[in-house]
């Protein structure tokens, strides 16, 4: 199932090209046309939709900046659309636009669903769109983190149930880690923190603050410090209420209230109103009377008591050294020790939380060794499988001696877990680095095949890879340029025989000059030259019927018109349709 393609791409101003629109089928297209017509354009154009460097000799001369414009169709929830609209672009009907654009002065600029975008932010999607294969330009599996992750995928169950129980050890295993180094490397600073914690509490304790009591002691402070003249007013307050006994002539709120009452109460029945004075008058009277009985206790209960004071006032202060250091009153000293106790009963909990965390790390990384092993021995047990078949693949690619290995090795680590008898270095994937080897000829040492192959050989590499990877690696398109370099006859028919197999899983697109692997495609397309030298829109052709043949004519024999050529051309065709 293809999952994303490439639509089409205009490229204008760009080498040879003035203005052309490349259009490409879901399936497999070839690319051809005269040597030096452009065909490599395809090649480089999508390398700059891709994020790739910006040249500013690629720009046509006398042009003032060359652009590339491409359609990509994205499903909704592919990991190249997340991370579109994260880059706050849109997709266009399904599509992604895509548009690179160099100046001639070498100034660059990209966008991505009608937003302009950063260039970095190509790059990024480029893993997740197309993989280039080409002298030049090399992406996808040359990459050692996707070889592991294809191999993977071309394992099956075999390395995902043991992956998937590796990755949840190693997930708590690295929250255990954290945890213990945040106890430990903080160990000091909780130290220093529990002893302040535990003074602060026993002064606490040593003062035994009750709720509210420092309000108390506030009011009962002022009224001790002014004993003397609440006394001596209460005093005086009476005597104005009730009489002084030492002056018994003297005049008395309480006497002449009493005597306006007696007043009214002779005539209160005469009259209505002057009785409701009296009732109110008399209610009057027995309210001072109230008063003045508590003003005479008030007075006679008035401690004056120095000793008192003194006591009050050194609790006052006990206090004050509280709310001085750990909160504004009482109240916030209270919530204080009771959050502090709760502190202190987890820092002295450290030593036992360090032990069961440290008891547990241990035994994670011996389950984490026993996982990591069954691992790498079902890595290895594909690695073998797949190598033979991408070695057998190449044997049909003319390259019968050459043998395609899988390095899967591990790095020592004194800090890694330990696999057999070594201390090797793990992360969230298993133990094992993995790196495809290629021995081009008997002899020759296996190298990693970005090193170990020319370029027409990388490709025709990368193509066994594909063929064999083909639906577990989850690029949608590949690019192959100079595929077929070197190659001809029985070989570059299979190599447009794996080209058509790809192809029903994935978009391709091979940029090439030979006729039998051009004839496996689903849509051929013809780059040519006008007589100026560029190519111009109507420079790029979809070829079909009498116009392929007479082009698969011209790659055979270099005649388009040649009888004998067009004959080979229409059986190449024929063959290639009863192939598929």
């Amino acid at each position: 199932m293809v999952r994303g393609v490439l639509e089409e791409m205009r490229i204008r101003s760009l080498g040879v090209i003035d203005d052309a629109v490349v259009e490409l089928s879901p399936g497999f297209t070839a690319v051809t046309g005269e040597t030096g017509a452009g065909k490599t354009m395809v090649v480089t154009s999508l390398g700059l939709l891709l994020g790739g460097r910006a040249d500013p000799a690629l720009v046509r001369i006398g042009a003032k900046s060359a652009v590339v414009e491409g359609r990509i169709a994205v499903p909704a929830g592919a990991a190249a659309a997340v991370r579109a609209a994260e880059a706050g672009a849109e997709l266009d009907d399904g599509a992604l636009l895509v548009s690179r654009t160099i100046s001639a002065e070498g100034r660059s600029r990209a966008h991505l669903g009608g937003r302009s975008v950063p260039v970095g932010v190509l790059s990024e999607l480029a893993d997740d769109l197309v993989a280039v294969h080409g002298q030049s330009d090399q992406q996808g599996l040359l990459k050692p983190a996707r070889q592991r992750g294809a191999l993977d995928r071309y394992a099956g169950d075999s390395v995902a149930v043991p992956l998937d129980k590796y990755t949840a050890a190693y997930r708590r295993l690295r929250a255990v880690t954290l945890e213990l180094d945040e106890i430990t490397t903080r160990a000091r600073e909780r130290a220093q923190e529990a002893d302040l914690l535990r003074f602060g509490l026993e002064e606490i304790a040593a003062v035994e603050p009750r709720a509210g009591e420092d309000t108390e002691l506030a009011a009962e402070a002022e009224r001790l410090g002014h004993a003397e003249a609440l006394a001596s007013a209460a005093t005086v307050a009476h005597a104005a209420l009730a009489g002084n006994p030492e002056d018994p002539e003297g005049v008395d709120a309480t006497t002449l209230v009493a005597g306006s009452h007696r007043a009214l109460e002779a005539v209160r029945s005469h009259d209505p109103a002057l009785a409701a004075l009296a009732e109110r008058i008399g209610e009057i009277g027995i309210l001072l009377s109230d008063v003045s009985g508590e003003l005479a206790g008030y007075a006679d209960d008035l401690d004056a008591d120095p000793l008192r004071l003194a006591a009050v006032e050194e609790r006052r202060a006990a206090l004050t050294q509280l709310t001085r250091k750990y909160g504004e009153d009482v109240g916030a000293v209270l919530a204080w020790a009771e959050d502090g106790a709760s502190r202190l009963t987890e820092l002295e909990g450290d030593d036992d939380r360090l032990s069961e965390l440290t008891a547990e790390r241990d035994a994670l990384r011996a389950d984490l060794s026993g996982l990591a092993r069954a691992l790498t021995d079902a890595r290895v047990e594909t690695a073998t499988r797949f190598a033979a078949a991408v070695t057998e693949e190449l044997a049909s690619l003319a390259m019968p001696h050459a043998r395609v290995t899988i390095d899967v090795r591990q790095t020592d680590d004194p800090d890694g877990v330990e696999i057999d008898g070594r201390t090797v270095a793990y992360g969230p994937a298993g133990v094992d680095e993995v790196e495809l080897l290629l021995a081009p000829h008997p002899g020759a040492p296996p190298r990693p095949i970005a090193k170990g192959a020319s370029g027409g050989e990388l490709s025709r590499v990368m193509l066994a890879v594909e063929v064999v990877f083909a639906g577990t690696d989850p690029v949608p398109t590949y690019l192959f340029d100079e595929v077929d370099a070197g190659v001809g006859g029985k070989a570059a028919v299979e190599i447009g025989r794996r080209l058509a197999r790809l192809a029903k899983s994935a978009q391709v697109v091979v940029v090439t000059h030979l006729p039998q692997v051009a004839a496996f495609a689903d849509r051929q397309l013809l780059v040519e030259k006008t007589n100026d030298g560029s190519v111009t829109r109507s420079g790029v052709q979809v070829l079909e019927g009498e116009d392929r043949v007479r082009e698969l004519s011209r790659m055979l024999a270099g005649q388009e018109d040649s009888e004998t050529a067009r004959a080979h051309a229409e059986e190449l065709l024929a063959a290639a349709r009863g192939d598929g």
